[in-house]
């Protein structure tokens, strides 16, 4: 296992999530979020051993838009050397759209969601985005 500091660790999440963006080729609005260090849980605590994890989304984009985003994702992802390990539908009852892919050298992963709220709700549908390092033990 790596050691590294935190700071860069979530500069560099934060970076993988720009670039995700980049691929989605959408003009919706995005949360406004940061990456945060958060504790690798398979480690007891006076490790030091964490991880960064940047979740956000993008929304105010039509459902036709959003699911051609998921489709440029999964083929985008794959052509930047990502390991697509998952490309269906999630475990919940709206059985959304999701991908979950770790990148070449498995530094990072990410679980994108599309969550279509047009049936259910006023709220805006979205794709969310979970972008995860690796875990590493912090230098001090």
């Amino acid at each position: 296992m790596k050691t590294r500091k935190s700071e860069e660790v979530r500069a560099e999440v934060e970076e993988a999530s720009s670039r995700i963006f980049e691929i989605m080729a959408l003009t919706g609005k995005t949360t406004n979020t940061r990456a945060a260090t958060v504790r690798c849980s398979d480690y007891a605590e006076d490790e030091d051993v964490y991880r960064a994890r940047h979740p956000w989304s993008v929304y105010n984009v039509p459902v036709p838009e959003l699911r051609k985003a998921m489709t440029r994702l999964s083929e985008g992802l794959r052509k930047e050397g990502w390991t697509i390990t998952k490309d269906g539908v999630d475990d919940s009852q709206a059985k959304a759209p999701q991908i979950i892919a770790e990148s070449k050298g498995a530094e990072y992963s990410v679980d994108l969601r599309l969550l279509d709220q047009t049936k259910y709700s006023n709220n805006p549908s979205l794709i969310e985005v979970t972008v995860v390092s690796a875990c590493y033990r912090s230098k001090q």
